[in-house]
């Protein structure tokens, strides 16, 4: 008896659920069936509207005392920092900041750069001209593929630790330069630790 009360509650169960579902397709004007449609869209399905703000105006030329250090890996010998008065956080999305990067044997690159926390990329604007007085614009590149692997990737590193959670910006200016600052990464945050 209790077999057969649960073989009929089984089939009833089926019934209700084939009841509940559609095997009806619209049809559309060619007369080809269609699955339903809907208008619900995930927020990155969404084509991209992005427009990149203009830069014309570059930052002053970083000085020694404006320089944050960050830590990019304990392999490397090169020691990086972002210069404090030109980090902003754009109404583009992006994060342009000036980078400082020195050799053991003080030599230095110094580029004006952007990352996009949206699609995980970068961009150059500018780097230090020859006479190492000003800026050479003519370095400028399009938008590349933040890579993490390398043993100075930095670009990851900020991205990562400093400037961004969820493929937005982690905050405004003040934020992220606190956080450099004080040597709190998104991890550390996160963890607690």
């Amino acid at each position: 008896m209790k077999v057969s009360a649960f073989a009929v509650a089984c089939v009833a169960a089926g019934v209700l659920l084939a009841g509940c579902s559609s095997t009806k397709t619209p049809a559309n004007t060619d007369g080809k069936a269609e699955g339903p449609k809907s208008d619900f869209q995930y927020l990155f399905d969404r084509p991209s509207t992005w427009t990149e703000k203009k830069v014309d105006a570059l930052p002053a030329m970083p000085q020694e005392g404006n320089l944050l250090p960050f830590n990019v890996s304990q392999n490397t010998p090169l020691q990086f920092a972002v210069d404090d008065k030109s980090l902003t956080v754009d109404s583009d999305g992006v994060i342009r900041y000036t980078v400082v990067i020195t050799s053991p044997s003080g030599a230095r690159n110094v580029n004006y750069e952007g990352i996009r926390c949206e699609d995980y990329s970068w961009k150059l604007y500018a780097g230090l001209n020859a006479d190492h007085d000003g800026w050479d614009r003519t370095v400028e590149n399009d938008w590349s593929r933040i890579e993490n692997g390398d043993l100075n990737a930095y670009h990851a590193a900020l991205y990562q630790d400093y400037f961004c959670t969820s493929k937005i910006p982690v905050g405004k200016a003040d934020v992220i330069l606190n956080n450099i600052r004080y040597k709190r990464a998104n991890s550390t945050l996160i963890r607690g630790g």
